[in-house]
């Protein structure tokens, strides 16, 4: 019985022990996150987020929010010529971080313009304003598609910011006719993008080489600078041939064929049927129209049936006509060149509705430029090619392993030279 009476006494004392442990465990506190945006803490601050209201004037903002002793007009005055308060956009974001005590007075106010770039409005101490960049990476990613739709849809799909679409554009110009592209034609593109704080995407940093596949052939762009202290940067094939050619493959960009070239065409207007020496693209009024070459505006003005149009000679071999335009930005005997805007699409003259009829001149005679071999810029010189070919290789390489398995059976073009 004293053993048994023992043994409970024991029992007792090894769980009072074990309680009074257990009661000395401390829990870890929970520290607060620290959070900084726009280089400053925000867990200094009582933190507003607003957006800019239509009527909002930035003096009436900051009326808004306790101020102290400082004046919004003040203000205004102080900071006029390194913030243009003229530049703030309605529904753009602001942010307002504020003391945390009562009466939570106004210390920094904070406004983005885009994405990345913002204005800071510091009032603490002496007031200061600065600009400043949120951060940004840029990553290199490539892709290989098949259109279905049109270019910025496709590249949409593959959740591409469409405005990339303007840089295969502006590179396949001379050598791609975007308004004929279609269902079942194949790009591989390589370019880098942006993402602030490394996850939220910022749209396209800048393309880098690519290639475009149309009714069969494939036509790549890799960049070069033959001066390599020059800015502007020249396209050129596999083979180190200029994608360039003298002329652009159309004066607008993207936009339908309405009406082709036609030795005899129903004319809308004039309900009888003649020729249509012209190619006529639909736009939206107002859309800039391009000079496809360069040269001199050999005649402006006004016809019944042209209404505004500009005529541009280009060599003692060809010639380009606009009609139709509704302004007319350029001046007889202005030296202009390839892709400067000379006008805006209109329906002047006879015309159902806006668009251009471009015309092309060849010898004096007007000629189809859909059906033209046009000519080329000059050829890179051979003792540049070596150079070019160990750029352009790895590019190569990569869009091809890229299209090869996005494809799998599509024709790979090899690596040669033309000399």
């Amino acid at each position: 019985m004293k053993y048994f009476l023992s043994s409970l006494v024991v029992v007792f004392l090894l769980i009072s022990c074990n309680k009074k442990e257990e009661s000395k465990i401390i829990e870890p506190e929970m520290k607060e996150k620290i959070i900084v945006e726009f280089g400053f803490t925000y867990n200094d601050f009582l933190v507003e987020q607003d957006t800019i209201r239509t009527g909002d004037l930035f003096g009436k903002i900051l009326e808004r929010h306790h101020l102290g002793n400082i004046n919004p007009f003040e203000v205004v005055e102080k900071i006029k010529d390194s913030f243009n308060l003229k530049n703030i956009r309605v529904g753009r974001p602001i942010t307002l971080l504020k003391s945390k005590t009562p009466p939570h007075q106004l210390q920094v106010f904070i406004y983005q313009q885009d994405n990345i770039n913002y204005q800071v409005v510091d009032f603490r101490k002496d007031i200061k304003t600065y600009k400043d960049k949120k951060p940004v990476k840029i990553i290199k990613r490539t892709f290989a598609s098949e259109i279905i739709g049109s270019l910025s849809e496709t590249l949409n799909r593959e959740g591409v910011d469409p405005s990339l679409a303007h840089n295969l554009a502006e590179v396949y110009a001379y050598t791609v006719d975007f308004f004929k592209i279609q269902k079942g034609d194949k790009f591989a593109v390589t370019f880098y993008e942006k993402f602030i704080n490394d996850t939220i995407y910022a749209g396209v940093e800048k393309m880098e080489a690519s290639f475009f596949e149309h009714k069969g052939k494939q036509i790549y762009a890799f960049p070069f600078k033959i001066d390599t202290l020059a800015k502007k940067v020249d396209y050129y094939d596999h083979e180190a041939k200029a994608l360039k050619t003298m002329f652009l493959k159309a004066p607008l960009d993207y936009f339908r064929i309405s009406s082709k070239f036609s030795p005899k065409r129903f004319h809308p207007v004039q309900m009888t049927w003649k020729a249509h020496k012209g190619t006529d693209y639909a736009a939206p009024h107002g859309t800039p129209i391009k000079t496809t070459a360069s040269g001199v505006v050999e005649r402006t003005g006004f016809t019944a049936g042209n209404g505004n149009y500009v005529k541009v000679k280009h060599n003692s071999t060809y010639s380009t006509q606009y009609l139709h335009m509704s302004k007319i930005l350029v001046r007889q005997g202005q030296r202009v060149n390839q892709g400067e805007v000379i006008g805006k699409v209109g329906s002047t003259g006879l015309a159902t509705g806006p668009h251009v009829c471009y015309r092309f001149w060849k010898n004096g005679e007007q000629v189809d430029p859909l059906s033209q071999k046009l000519p080329n810029t000059e050829p890179m010189p051979d003792k540049h090619k070596p150079r070019f070919m160990s750029i352009m290789a790895p590019m190569k390489k990569e869009l091809d392993s890229v299209a090869y398995v996005a494809f799998r059976n599509i024709r790979i073009t090899t690596n040669s030279t033309s000399e």
